[in-house]
């Protein structure tokens, strides 16, 4: 068991603290809907109401969605440019070891079995770190979608509004000024990443460089 948690502790620990919030989300997120809902003289949800309403879903899946966009674009820029001098970039004038063309491999005992398999198998395995991540980009922006919809339609239904079907509201200035303010955010952390990592430091941490490197030394190594 030590040795799991040990091996694992990274994962348990993100993961732990990301249920916590999303708990503490969906209960401080709760109570505010109610007081929101008793100021308007409605009677108030439950629990189990609010979490599988519109304005939790919407609220939920618009941060994940720029989260995954977020790390699939880093996935894919990190590959082919550079930024000289930071921890989050290859080294531009030097051949880094995930450069390697799996297929030099294929013949390795212990190969996944994609590289082992090759063709067109190896060609998604060999990109399936951003694919997987715009999967669920694009499954994040379809939540957020939905329950934007939903969230926008219960105004409109209290208003005497007409409902939009989920085209029309993702057409609307509503749901992309959510969507961009979020895209821009998480850029803006990403980008102050790969600057400040040139210049400042973490010891022990994989996403600095080593305390004493020079300030023009590329990557971890």
């Amino acid at each position: 068991m030590k040795r799991i948690l040990r091996d694992n502790g990274l994962s348990i620990v993100v993961f732990g603290l990301f249920l916590l919030f999303l708990i503490g989300e969906s209960i401080a997120g709760h109570r505010a809907s109610n007081e929101d809902r008793q100021e308007h003289a409605q009677p108030p949800e439950s629990y189990l109401e609010f979490i599988a309403s519109g304005d939790f879903i919407e609220s939920t899946t618009e941060n994940w969605e720029s989260e995954f966009l977020e790390m699939a674009a880093y996935a894919l820029f990190t590959a082919f440019l550079f930024q000289r001098g930071s921890a989050e970039s290859k080294k531009p004038d030097e051949p880094e070891a995930v450069d390697r063309d799996p297929r030099l491999c294929c013949h390795k005992a212990d190969a996944p079995w994609p590289v082992r398999r090759g063709g067109w198998v190896l060609r998604v395995y060999e990109n399936s770190l951003s694919l997987g991540f715009l999967l669920l980009f694009l499954g994040a922006f379809m939540l957020h979608a939905w329950g934007g919809m939903e969230a926008y339609n219960d105004q409109q239904r209290q208003h005497g509004g007409a409902p939009h079907s989920l085209l029309e509201f993702m057409s609307t200035s509503r749901f992309w000024f959510q969507s961009l303010q979020n895209w821009q955010s998480e850029f803006l952390g990403l980008g102050s990443m790969v600057v400040l990592s040139i210049i400042l430091r973490q010891r022990g941490s994989p996403e600095s460089k080593p305390v004493d490197a020079a300030h023009s030394e590329t990557g971890a190594g």
